[in-house]
């Protein structure tokens, strides 16, 4: 069970840790002042000791806000992986019979406008609710249940520590004043119909953050 469980992780989790960190920042970039917040909440909350790592995640709220945001907008697995009905049952009124295969269009679900205020919109702060479960039913990235991946908490924690890394040590600007192509590929993990591309340069504080790492 535990090697399945580590080859799940290997095999489910590298490309769609990348998309995801992939659309993260192409986003940040359309959004500058999106950007500029969590650099400066990276700034303050963990500073130039060190790097940023797992016990800093939990005083960086802004930062784990934006990869909820490109969860919802970019999930890296838009239908999930099929499912199919043990039995026989009722949905939206359709007669679904045992073992017919069932595909969540997730996608679609967190792009609802009858469950999400301006979805098509890039608001990380839409996730600072003082009811934490009031997104629990419609945030579903990594499906929901017994069926959900089991490796949820690692992704985001994984995706939430390389994008504060880099925010933390680089500075980051389009190629031009041109937004970046949001336009999504083909593929069963939505990658970008054109790869990012990006300048950066190192921060005045990096080599010292470096150090302590």
């Amino acid at each position: 069970m535990i090697k399945g469980l580590i080859m799940v992780f290997i095999i489910a989790g590298t490309d769609t840790s990348s998309v995801t960190l992939e659309w993260a920042m192409s986003l940040l970039l359309n959004h500058p002042n999106v950007l500029d917040k969590a650099k400066l909440e990276i700034d303050f909350q963990v500073g130039e000791d060190h790097l940023v790592d797992e016990m800093d995640l939990p005083k960086l709220q802004f930062l784990q806000n934006i990869v909820s945001e490109t969860l919802r907008m970019f999930p890296a697995a838009p239908l999930l992986l099929p499912h199919m009905s043990s039995q026989e049952c009722t949905i939206g009124g359709f007669n679904v019979p045992r073992g017919t295969m069932l595909l969540a269009n997730v996608w679609a679900v967190q792009r609802d406008p009858n469950l999400w205020n301006e979805p098509e919109e890039f608001k990380p702060e839409r996730f600072d609710s003082s009811d934490p479960d009031q997104y629990k039913l419609q945030l579903l990235p990594f499906g929901l249940g017994r069926r959900s991946c089991p490796g949820a908490s690692l992704g985001t924690r994984m995706v939430a520590l390389a994008l504060g890394s880099l925010i933390q040590c680089f500075e980051w600007k389009r190629m031009s004043d041109k937004e970046v192509d949001m336009t999504e590929g083909e593929g069963l993990n939505m990658p970008k119909a054109q790869p990012l591309e990006a300048m950066c340069k190192a921060r005045s504080n990096t080599t010292k953050i470096l150090q302590f790492a």
